[in-house]
C-alpha cells in the first residue's frame, strides 16, 4: 500500500507564497521521479514541475523563476515552493511519484485571490 500525503495548500493573496509538501510512504520501491501537476476545472491536467532521481528539475514555462521543486535527503518527500503567486495559479495540485508504478496524490487546493 502506497500513500502520498499532501499538505500546504490554501488561500493566498496575489504575490504571496505557499509551500506544498508530499510525503510518500509504503512499499513504493525505488523512485525515479517526483512531480507536481495541477488542474483547473474544465481544463486538462498539466505538469508543473518535475525532479528526477539525479536531482534534475524541469518546469512549465508559466512558473519558471517563481516555483521551485525540491526533495528531502531520503527522497521520499517532495516540495513545491511557490512564490509570486498569480490568480492563474489557482488550481488543484497533485503530487505524482514514479517508481515501479505511477502514484498520484488526492490533490490539494491552491487559491490565489484578493
Amino acid at each position: 500500500q502506497v500513500t502520498l500525503a499532501e499538505s500546504g495548500g490554501g488561500l493566498v493573496q496575489p504575490g504571496g507564497s505557499l509551500r506544498l509538501s508530499c510525503k510518500a510512504s509504503g512499499d513504493i520501491g525505488g523512485i525515479y521521479a517526483m512531480a507536481w501537476h495541477r488542474q483547473v476545472p474544465g481544463s486538462q491536467r498539466e505538469v508543473v514541475a518535475v525532479i528526477n532521481s539525479g536531482g534534475t528539475t524541469n518546469y512549465t514555462n508559466s512558473v519558471k523563476g517563481r516555483f521551485t521543486i525540491s526533495r528531502d535527503s531520503n527522497k521520499s518527500t517532495v516540495y513545491l515552493q511557490m512564490n509570486s503567486l498569480k490568480p492563474q495559479d489557482t488550481a488543484t495540485y497533485y503530487c505524482v511519484v514514479a517508481s515501479s508504478d505511477l502514484y498520484w496524490g488526492q490533490g490539494i487546493q491552491v487559491t490565489v485571490s484578493s
